[in-house]
């Protein structure tokens, strides 16, 4: 394997039991069906429903959206995320610079939630002398759990999470894997914070001790 693709984290297992997630194009909805004054008083008068802005329109005219347009729609969104966090993270100073290595995954039978690798490095971390990481971007909040990396416990009323992973090599399966000796789900940092997360990239790719005061003051 390619050391400079290290493997995402595996899907989440599905914690949700509500049936399958059907997703149509509001933008088609708000374009095709506008609702008049009129209409709505009409529509209150027939049936005392109170008809709000999209709902007069016919189930049938919905253009339902398949789980893989929906998955590329996500999909599109992760990378211009990570590529604007790459771009953000190596123009803060000439000394720190991390590979551009941006690619995503959605979860399964939730294409709308997914997440996005930013870049890979090694670095010193605590006691330890050299650390391979990834950078991560969720559009969800979510527990790492501390078996293989994938999420539990996700949470959809925060729309987003930074975190970075430590990994190793397996020697017997030839793969990256969580590296357990840095913490049981090798996570470096995880937060809701943008700001956050930016320092705590950046605190990684510190060359010495000057920089990281520098840091430690955003």
């Amino acid at each position: 394997m390619d050391d400079r693709q290290p493997p995402l984290p595996q899907h989440a297992k599905r914690v949700w039991t509500m049936p399958e997630l059907r997703y149509f194009d509001t933008a088609k909805a708000e374009k095709d069906t506008p609702v008049t004054k009129t209409g709505v008083h009409t529509e209150f008068l027939r049936t005392g429903r109170i008809t709000r802005r999209g709902d007069d329109w016919h189930p049938a005219e919905k253009r339902y959206l398949t789980h893989k347009e929906v998955a590329e729609r996500t999909g599109r969104k992760l990378e211009a995320a990570g590529s604007q966090a790459h771009e953000r993270i190596n123009s803060f100073h000439a000394s720190i610079r991390f590979p551009k290595i941006v690619y995503h995954r959605t979860l399964s039978g939730r294409p709308h939630l997914g997440y996005c690798h930013v870049t890979s490095a090694k670095t010193k971390f605590a006691e330890f002398d050299d650390v391979r990481w990834s950078f991560y971007i969720a559009n969800f909040f979510a527990d790492v759990s501390d078996k293989d990396l994938f999420f539990k416990n996700i949470s959809l009323g925060y729309s987003r999470m930074f975190f970075a992973v430590a990994m190793e090599r397996d020697a017997e399966e030839g793969k990256l894997v969580v590296d357990r000796k840095i913490r049981d789900d090798g996570l470096l940092f995880r937060t809701r914070d943008p700001k956050a997360a930016l320092k705590n990239v950046l605190m990684l790719g510190a060359v010495n001790e000057s920089l990281r005061k520098i840091i430690q003051k955003l």
